[in-house]
C-alpha cells in the first residue's frame, strides 16, 4: 500500500520516541455494549491524519480499511474486488462509466451516503489546492490536469469527467480507456466522504467521520486508538467484536514479549528474532500466510550520482551481490522467499506474476556483482547507506544481513552500512522531502490485487509511490498501452513488458516476497490475515 510499509509495533516499560502503551490490555479489556469483548492489537503511528486520499502507508491503512466502506472491497480470502456500495458500475467503452450506489448506506453521524459523497470526496483528493498524497489515483478522471497541474496554477477544484446524475447515480468519464478502474475502487483513497469533512474539517480530522464497522472513539498520538463497533453499520460485514484498541508499539519484539505476558490480543507482524519461536510459543495461534507484499530497496534518482550514464550497471551489481535465498532462510525462517520479479505470486500467473522475469540481475554471483560496480563507475562515494527504520526489530537484521552480503561480495567490510532513522513516521517524512541519499526500504503492499498496482504506482512518472523520482518514457507509454486493453491477458503481457524496462534499469532492487504473519492470544478466535497481510478485524471473535 500505500508507500510500502511493514512495520508493528509498544511496550508497558519501555519507551523510545513513539512508545507509551496502556498495560493490561490483553485479558482486561472488555466492553462494546452488545457487540461484545474489546481486543488489543499491535500497531504503529500513521504518518498523516487519517484523510483516505492522504493516507499511503499500511499503519493509517488499517485504519481506513476499519472505518470506511467504499463501492468496492476486496474479498478477505481471495483479494478479489466485489461490489460493496456499488450496486452496479456499468461502461459499453471502458472509458465512461455510469456508477449507481446502494440505497440504505449512511455514515455514522446520520449522514446518507450519495453520489455526491462520492464526487465531492474525490474531488477534493484530486485538487493540488489540498495536497493530498493520493492525488495520483484520479490522474485518469478527464480534467486531473486543470485541478491538479504538473506545474503552474490549477484553473479548478472539479473534475469535469464526473457529474453527479441523481442521490444514488453519478457518471465518470476517463481521459483514456482503462479496462480494470472499477477493480481499483476498494482503495481507500475513493471512499466517500460526510459534509462534516468540509465544513468542519479540523474536527473531522480529530475523530474521523465514515461508513465502515467502527468508528474512533479516542486516539492519543503514541500511545493507541480506541476504535468500537457501530451498531448502526448497515453493511453485511458487521463486527463480531466490540471494538479494536490498537496499542502504538515502536518495537515488535515488545508486542510480542506483551502478548505471551497476556497484555496484548494480537501482534500482526512477528518479529524475525521470534520466528525461530512462535511455533512454540503459540501453536496453532500463528499465522503465516502468503500476502501481496514485496520487499525492495528504492534509490533516489533525483540525487545524480543514482542517475547517471552506468548507474545503472551499479544497481544490477548491489543486487547480484545480495545473497536473497541465504538471508531469507536465516533471519526470515522462510516466511520470505526470494523475489525474481517486481509484483508477488499472490497474483498468480493470469494475473501477471513471472518467476525469474528479473533473470541474472537477482541471482547471486559475487564476481559478477564486482564487475559491473566497476564497469558502472563504482560506488557513489565509495560506500552505500542503507536507510530503513529503525522502530521494529526485523529491518536492522535484514539490512545489515544485506550489507554483509554486498561487503562480502566486493570483498569490502565498509562498501554498505544501515543508515536507521528513529521511526516509521520520520522516515517516510524524509522520504517524502526528498532526503534519501543512497538506498533505502520501500516494501510494497498491494493496494488492490492487480499487476498495474505493483508497477504503476511505484514507477510511473511522478506516481503516487515513487518515491525515488524514477522517470522512463517507455515504460510510461507501456502501463498507458496496458491500461487501455480491454483483454486481459493482452493487458498482463503489456505490463510484463513494462516490468522489463524496469528490469533493465534496475529502477529498484526486489529482495523477497513476503508471508503475512501474526500471533495471538486464547481469548480470540477466527483470525484471519487478508492478502494484503491485514488482519480481518470485523470477523475475529473475542471470549
Amino acid at each position: 500500500m500505500r508507500g510500502a510499509t511493514h512495520a508493528k509495533w509498544a511496550a508497558c516499560a519501555a519507551a523510545a520516541a513513539l512508545a507509551a502503551t496502556a498495560c493490561g490490555g490483553g485479558g482486561s479489556d472488555s466492553g462494546g455494549g452488545d457487540g461484545g469483548a474489546v481486543l488489543s492489537s499491535s500497531w504503529g503511528d500513521p504518518q498523516n491524519p487519517l484523510e483516505p486520499a492522504n493516507t499511503n502507508e499500511v499503519q493509517g491503512g488499517k485504519v481506513l480499511d476499519m472505518i470506511f466502506r467504499s463501492l468496492k472491497k476486496y474479498n478477505p480470502e481471495t483479494g478479489a474486488a466485489e461490489d460493496m456500495l456499488a450496486e452496479k458500475i456499468e461502461t459499453t467503452d471502458s472509458q465512461n462509466f455510469t456508477i449507481t450506489v446502494k440505497d440504505g448506506w449512511t455514515f455514522s453521524n446520520g449522514e446518507k451516503v450519495t453520489s455526491k459523497s462520492f464526487v465531492t470526496a474525490w474531488n477534493y483528493a484530486a485538487s493540488l489546492k489540498n495536497n493530498q498524497k493520493n492525488a495520483y489515483f484520479f490522474e485518469y478522471i478527464d480534467g486531473y490536469t486543470a485541478a491538479h497541474p504538473a506545474s503552474g496554477s490549477q484553473t479548478t477544484d472539479v473534475l469535469s469527467g464526473l457529474k453527479v446524475v441523481n442521490d444514488r447515480t453519478f457518471t465518470v468519464k476517463l481521459k483514456q480507456k482503462f479496462s480494470t478502474f472499477p477493480d481499483t475502487l476498494g482503495y481507500p483513497a475513493y471512499a466517500p466522504l460526510p459534509q462534516a469533512f468540509f465544513t468542519d474539517h479540523a474536527n473531522w480530522l480529530k475523530k474521523p467521520i465514515g461508513n465502515g464497522p467502527y468508528t474512533i472513539d479516542s486516539y492519543t498520538k503514541g500511545s493507541q486508538m480506541a476504535l468500537k463497533k457501530w451498531d448502526g453499520y448497515p453493511g453485511e460485514d458487521k463486527a463480531e467484536n466490540g471494538g479494536v484498541t490498537l496499542k502504538v508499539y515502536t518495537d515488535n519484539n515488545t508486542a510480542y514479549t506483551d502478548l505471551l505476558a497476556g497484555n496484548l490480543d494480537l501482534v500482526d507482524d512477528v518479529p524475525a528474532a521470534q520466528l525461530k519461536n512462535v511455533k512454540n510459543d503459540l501453536g496453532d495461534r500463528y499465522l503465516n500466510t502468503p500476502a501481496g507484499i514485496i520487499q525492495t530497496l528504492a534509490f533516489p534518482f533525483y540525487d545524480k550520482k543514482w542517475n547517471t550514464t552506468g548507474s545503472d550497471k551499479v544497481r544490477t551489481g548491489l543486487s547480484r551481490a545480495i545473497d536473497r535465498k541465504q538471508i531469507t532462510e536465516t533471519i526470515f525462517q522462510n516466511t520470505r522467499t526470494p523475489a525474481t520479479d517486481w509484483t508477488s505470486p499472490v497474483l498468480g500467473e493470469e494475473g501477471g506474476f513471472k518467476e525469474g522475469l528479473c533473470g541474472d540481475a537477482c541471482e547471486y554471483d559475487p564476481a559478477a556483482a564486482k564487475k559491473l560496480i566497476q564497469e558502472g563507475g563504482g560506488l557513489p562515494g565509495g560506500q552505500v547507506k542503507i536507510t530503513y527504520n529503525a522502530d521494529t526489530g526485523s529491518h536492522k537484521q535484514w539490512v545489515d544481513a544485506v550489507c554483509n552480503s554486498i561487503n562480502n561480495a566486493l570483498d569490502n567490510d565498509k562498501a554498505c552500512v544501515g543508515n536507521p532513522v528513529g521511526t516509521f513516521a520520520d522516515f517516510r517524512t524524509q522520504i517524502g522531502d526528498r532526503k534519501m541519499t543512497g538506498p533505502f526500504r520501500a516494501g510494497w503492499q498491494m493496494d488492490y490485487p492487480l499487476i498495474q498496482n505493483f508497477l504503476q504506482p511505484l514507477y510511473y512518472t511522478n506516481a503516487s509511490s515513487n518515491d525515488g523520482k524514477w522517470s522512463n518514457k517507455d515504460f510510461d507509454k507501456l502501463v498507458d498501452q496496458a491500461n487501455a486493453e480491454t483483454d486481459t491477458a493482452k493487458a498482463v503481457e503489456i505490463f510484463q513488458q513494462a516490468e522489463e524496462v524496469v528490469r533493465d534499469n534496475m529502477a529498484a532492487i526486489p529482495l523477497w516476497y513476503q508471508n503475512g504473519s501474526a500471533g495471538y492470544s486464547e481469548r480470540l478466535s477466527n483470525v484471519k490475515l487478508n492478502p494484503f497481510s491485514v488482519p480481518v478485524y470485523n470477523e475475529i471473535k473475542v471470549s
